[in-house]
């Protein structure tokens, strides 16, 4: 197959027209429809531009038929799982963004304003919670009638494309880490630096309001590693099929951690709401549920560990 014809494939598979292709590369459309026809021949800044764009090997482009390579997405499998990934990161970051509200609203409203703020701080936190349980419940709802209506999907992702997210990938899972290490900087240097007769240690809760910070970029780390977790799971359709294979060890696997991490989940909840109304704890009882979630993470490894698929 010619250049031109695998540029028109590409193009169109894609979805973009000539003119947009044209505005891309900063060239005319009469210049897209000639390689297209193979009247002309791009120049190889272009040819680079075009692979990377497409993300397909220069040799692909040129040499052989890339239609041959491509299987189609017939059940529409990325863009459900683009929603899925997107709810379920939206989820965990109502949830950690109404944490980091409830610590912020008792660490200055009291000392500002002179309101007690641990309860309504608490409902606001729950009203977050609320919203990002109905998100959770929704995306897991259609992923089980999506899983059943498509037990099995025919692998469409190119290595370009997986190798493409997996630059992107690094880069989020850097930015987290870094955007953590950062926060600790952040909290020590500020009790550091800043004299126990300062102004701001006297308006405000210097401990709780430090801690504030640190979750904020807490939050955006956590949201960054949970989208490029969703992602990378896309990308994986064979660990897809075996999730729905009733036969595989992957789907027993799945079943018990599922299980096993709804219960611990469900007893930090049950431990959070003892520690606030029983004993008054609110400003530390969140705690609960990193150091649970923690353990529903080490109960997945262990069990995936113990039960390999063969």
């Amino acid at each position: 197959m010619s250049l031109g014809q695998n540029l028109q494939f590409l193009r169109k598979r894609d979805g973009i027209t000539q003119e947009q292709l044209a505005e891309t590369l900063e060239v005319s459309r009469q210049s897209v429809s000639k390689w297209e026809s193979d009247t002309t021949y791009p120049e190889m800044d272009k040819l680079i531009h075009l692979s990377n764009l497409f993300h397909c090997s220069l040799d692909d482009l040129v040499q052989k038929d890339i239609s041959s390579q491509y299987v189609e997405d017939k059940n529409h499998y990325d863009q459900f799982m683009n929603q899925f990934s997107k709810r379920i990161t939206l989820g965990i970051g109502l949830i950690l963004c109404g944490l980091t509200l409830m610590m912020f609203l008792n660490a200055l409203v009291p000392r500002i304003y002179g309101f007690d703020m641990e309860e309504l701080s608490t409902i606001v936190f729950f009203l977050f919670v609320i919203v990002a349980v109905a998100l959770f419940i929704v995306a897991g709802l259609q992923m089980e009638h999506f899983g059943k209506k498509h037990p099995y999907i025919e692998d469409f992702y190119t290595e370009d494309e997986k190798e493409a997210f997996h630059k992107k990938l690094i880069v989020f899972v850097t930015s987290g880490v870094v955007l953590i290490i950062f926060g600790i900087i952040l909290v020590t240097g500020c009790n550091a630096v800043i004299p126990q007769d300062h102004t701001i240690r006297t308006m405000t809760d210097m401990d709780s309001l430090t801690g504030s910070l640190f979750m904020m970029l807490v939050t955006i780390a956590v949201v960054l590693f949970a989208y490029a977790g969703t992602q990378e799971s896309k990308y994986n359709i064979n660990h897809y099929n075996l999730m729905h294979d009733h036969n595989s060890q992957t789907y027993k696997n799945d079943k018990k951690i599922g299980l096993i991490c709804g219960c611990i989940m469900m007893t930090a909840t049950m431990i959070f709401l003892a520690c606030g109304f029983i004993w008054n704890l609110w400003k530390i009882a969140w705690v609960v549920y990193p150091v649970f979630g923690i353990a529903c993470g080490i109960a997945s490894i262990i069990i995936n560990r113990n039960n390999e698929e063969e």
